[in-house]
């Protein structure tokens, strides 16, 4: 494939994860996987369509080799909290949602999740 196919399938991949149709952008970025397998962005993509398809271990492993290239990714680390959170492994989730947070403090989308996180452990141990 060339770069142009490439980053052309990655484009149209994206537009299907935005439509919530990650089967058909898994099936576009297969070739775009063997060549830019170890590309953060496509890994973050990858992850997003498999957490929107319910493949959720696919999706924790896409996100946990984001975090592998760059442990400061916050976002990456807010959805890995996310994918694990549905897991049911809310301490886990809550550890990452937490560094997400710190790292990323004055948006109130990580905000909520933090407070979801803590809402949901706090009615469980009661």
């Amino acid at each position: 494939m060339t770069t142009e196919g490439t980053v052309q399938a990655f484009r149209r991949a994206e537009r299907l994860v935005s439509q919530r149709r990650p089967l058909e952008a898994l099936r576009v970025l297969e070739p775009v996987i063997s060549v830019a397998e170890d590309e953060p962005s496509v890994q973050l993509l990858l992850g997003r369509a498999y957490f929107f398809s319910a493949q959720l271990k696919r999706a924790e492993q896409a996100f946990r080799r984001i975090l592998e290239f760059d442990p400061s990714d916050h976002y990456a680390r807010l959805v890995l909290g996310r994918t694990l959170q549905r897991q049911g492994r809310y301490n886990e989730a809550r550890a990452q949602i937490r560094l997400a947070t710190t790292m990323q403090p004055h948006d109130p989308a990580y905000q909520e999740a933090l407070s979801e996180i803590n809402a949901h452990i706090a009615t469980r141990s009661a």
